[in-house]
Parts: C-alpha cells; structure tokens; sequence
C-alpha cells in the first residue's frame, strides 16, 4: 500500500504542473475576451485543488520509485490528465458527451490529432491554442517535463523516464543526470519550436495561427485552428514549412539535443534511422506524384508532387494535417500512406508506430534468417551501424511487432462489430494506434470522429493510449504477475 501512496504522492505533483498549464489560454481567454475565460477558470481551479488534496493526503510517502511504481504512474498520468485537460472542452460545449470530450484531450495529450469538434474557424482563440498546447506537450511527453522538475521537489525519476520514452535502445544516456537530459531535451524541443513559429509567420500566418501550429507540428499532432486544416490557407510556401518541421520532428530529439550539444552535424550522420527514413519518405512523395499524375488525379506534375508531397509527409510522421480531400485519390494512395504511419517515424521522435529503429531490426533479422537456412554454421550479426543488436533486443522487437499487430487486428474487429464499415474500422484502428488521427471514408480527412458512437469512441481512445505508451507499459499494468510481490 505504501509505495501506491507513493505513486498518488508524485502523481499529485505532475497534476499540480499539469494545472498551471492551463494558465497560458485562461490569460489568452481573458485578454481576447472570447467567453472562456470561465471555463478555463474552473478547470485551474477543479486541477489545483485535486493535486493539492492528493498532495497533503500522502506528504508521508515520499521514496524512490521502484520500476513497477514508474510504469503505474505513466499509465495512471495518460488515463487521468486527459479528465482534466478535457474540462474546458466539456464546459464549452454541453452537447459534447464524456466520451468524446475524454477521446479529444486524449487525442492531443497523446498527440495523434483526431477530433470530433467542427467549426474550428468560430472557436474561442483559447480553446483552440489549449488543444494545440496539449499536443506539444504530449508530444515530447509530459512526464519528462515532470522528469526535469521532480528531482528538484526530492523524487527522483529515471524509472519514469524508461517507462515514458519510446522506442527499443531505452538505456542509452545522453548526459549523466536524468533531469538533465529531460531538461536538454525540452530546450530542443523549445528551440525548434520557435524556429518554426517564426517560419510559419514569415510565411504569412498570423501570430495566433503559428503558435498554434508550431505546437502541432512539433508535436506532431495535427490540430488546426481550421476545418479545412492547411486547405484554409491554400498557400506551398506554408506547406513546406510545415514539410520541414514536421520531418525535423519525425527525427529523434536524442540526436537533436546531441547536435545542439557538440555543435555538430555528425549525430544526423551517425543515425541509424535517418537516413531510411528520410529516404523512404523521399520516394514515396515522388512515387505517388507520379501515380496522381498518371491516374489524371492531377494534371500538373508539380500540383501532384505539392500535394502527394505535404500528405504524404503529414500521414508518414503520423501528424494527420491534410491540404486536400486525399480519401479521393485512388485507394492505393491512402492506404500506402497508411502504410508509411505504421514505421516511419524514429524512436526517441514525437512521432507514432512502431519506430523505424525496431523496422530496421526486422528488416536485417529477416536476411539473417535466410542466411542461416543456407549456411548453417554462419555468423551474421544484425547490426545498427557498428553496433552488434543483441538477441534479447532482437526478440524483444518480434514480441512487440506482434502485440502490435494483434492489437490492430483486435480493434479493427472490434470497431467493424460495432457497425462501422470494414474500410473506415481499419482505418480507425491504424490511425489510433499509430497516434496518425484521420482516417478514411467515415472518418477521413475532410471529416471528423464526430459520427462515431460512444463505444467507437472509447475503443479509439483506447488504442491511441495502447499506441502512445507503446503497449507494454500500459498493458503490463493489468497483469497478474505486476501485482504479485
């Protein structure tokens, strides 16, 4: 019992962060006077008072975290903050079910991008800049800015760290303090935000749009401030603004912060994950402009290689912006973007998947196993530049390929018995687990999550946590042998 008060007693404290987050769009709501600064409001107030109530009812329980302890309180931060980051939401708009309200706090905290709410174009700017602030801050993840802050409050956090961080090589270290790699990390993460805000206003944005929108984009979420999403501007030089950073964010910010830390280029060239990526990204722009150009989708090859270009870019990094209606290209198009959500993006990034590191792996894995057939006696190591993969790693990956995979069958199943049709339940199954947002058909680009029943909604809500937190540290949770002592 004492090390749950434990957990609760740090959960207080990320609660307590979470609540001053909410300052930023109550001032915004109360400067513009767009009607919610109220709600913004009692959502600060219902947010400080439970991290405060929590706090004082385990001031007594303060320890270092055991690694079970870190995977409960990652899990119980993603299943509890989107409850309050969603009172504003359902504050401002009553009609909105519990489901929904939860699935669109969800989907920014977790940065996937889905939304049942239209009329984006009339909403409060503070609204709107709160579902853009949740993204980027579940983008890098909230809990390695809880990470930098608690050791300073006496808690320390590097099984936190290791539950939160994606991808397989979670034991590297990038300096010798954790709090100092989280804080480096946000300092990347902050600096390149910036850099695009300030690109998106040269590039004729107004000030409210390109803060919105260099949250999303570095955080590789997707809301818009828009219906139309990029579409409203209808503008290439916007859109390949957004193409950069989006890619910059697809990248992962480990190798980031080592740039900025030695001053040097090199950790891009030493990536094991860069160059594929970028590489099956280049080629899938060129490839499916010249299918849409082919196909008489368009008949300008370079309007063709503009849109194949920003749609493939955004569904490839999991993003989920659009320019255009894409579910009304020829089916192949979409569905290879789909395709490209499920491992483009690196490990470490703020992107969804399975990470291009653990596709690398496979890919290798693969042609070692048909050496083997033929040469028995062979050594063939699989290999990440000159590192050796260890087999334990190696295993660890087919493991998690095929939880993912069953997990994508499971829902797809799942939401098709439910009554969807069978393309719009794939699409939402992939689009959730992979954090990617729209879908097709039902719920495609040009539409929203709005239409799906209230069950639908909780299964999407499910997978995009499922995807999020990358399987294992949530679903180890609700195992036996995680309770056992």
């Amino acid at each position: 019992m004492n090390h749950l008060l434990s957990v609760a007693n740090i959960l207080s404290k990320i609660i307590l962060v979470f609540g001053l987050t909410l300052l930023v769009p109550f001032a915004v709501a109360y400067w513009a006077e767009d009607g919610s600064s109220t709600v913004f409001g009692e959502a600060i107030l219902v947010t400080l008072c439970c991290g405060t109530v929590i706090a004082l009812l385990t001031h007594r329980y303060k320890r270092e975290l055991q690694i079970r302890d870190g995977f409960l309180l990652v899990v119980l931060v993603w299943l509890l903050l989107p409850i309050f980051g969603m009172i504003p939401i359902l504050r401002f708009f009553p009609e909105i079910s519990f489901a929904k309200a939860y699935y669109e706090a969800t989907s920014a905290l977790t940065a996937t991008g889905g939304t049942v709410l239209t009329g984006l174009d009339t909403l409060p700017y503070s609204i709107n800049l709160w579902r853009g602030e949740m993204v980027w801050l579940g983008g890098m993840g909230l809990i390695v800015l809880a990470v930098a802050i608690l050791p300073m409050l006496g808690v320390g956090g590097r099984q936190i760290f290791k539950a939160e961080i994606p991808g397989p090589m979670k034991e590297s270290k990038l300096t010798p303090r954790i709090a100092e790699t989280a804080i480096g990390l946000w300092l990347v993460y902050v600096a390149l935000t910036l850099l695009c805000m300030f690109a998106y206003k040269l590039a004729g944005m107004d000030w409210f749009d390109s803060v919105m929108h260099a949250f999303t984009t570095l955080g590789l979420g997707g809301f818009s401030s828009h219906d139309a999403s990029y579409g409203y501007w209808d503008s290439p030089v916007i859109e390949l603004v957004a193409i950069v950073f989006m890619l910059i964010g697809g990248i992962n910010f480990a190798t980031h912060f080592l740039v900025w830390r030695g001053r040097s280029i090199l950790p891009y060239r030493y990536d094991p994950e860069i160059k594929p990526y970028l590489m099956i990204v280049f080629m899938s722009c060129i490839g499916l402009a010249g299918y849409l150009w082919v196909t008489g989708v368009y008949t300008d090859p370079l309007t063709a290689l503009r849109y194949a270009s920003f749609n493939v870019v955004s569904v490839a990094t999991t993003t989920g912006y659009s320019n255009t209606d894409y579910s009304l290209w020829p089916i192949f198009a979409p569905l290879w973007m789909l395709f490209l959500s499920g491992f483009c993006t690196s490990s470490g990034s703020t992107g969804g998947g399975i990470k291009m590191i653990r596709v690398r792996i496979l890919y290798q894995q693969f042609f070692r196993e048909m050496i083997t057939i033929m040469h028995p006696q062979a050594v063939s190591p699989v290999k990440l530049g000159r590192t050796v993969v260890a087999n334990r790693i190696i295993f660890a990956v087919l493991v998690f390929l095929f939880v993912y995979l069953v997990s994508m069958i499971f829902m797809t199943l799942i939401l098709t018995l439910s009554g969807l049709d069978g393309m719009t339940a794939f699409s939402a199954a992939v689009a959730s687990i992979n954090n990617l947002g729209p879908g097709l058909n039902q719920i495609g680009p040009a539409t929203t999550y709005a239409s799906l029943t209230d069950f639908q909604i909780w299964m999407c809500s499910l997978a995009m946590l499922l995807g999020r937190l990358e399987f294992y540290t949530f679903l180890i949770v609700f195992t036996a042998v995680f309770w056992r002592k």
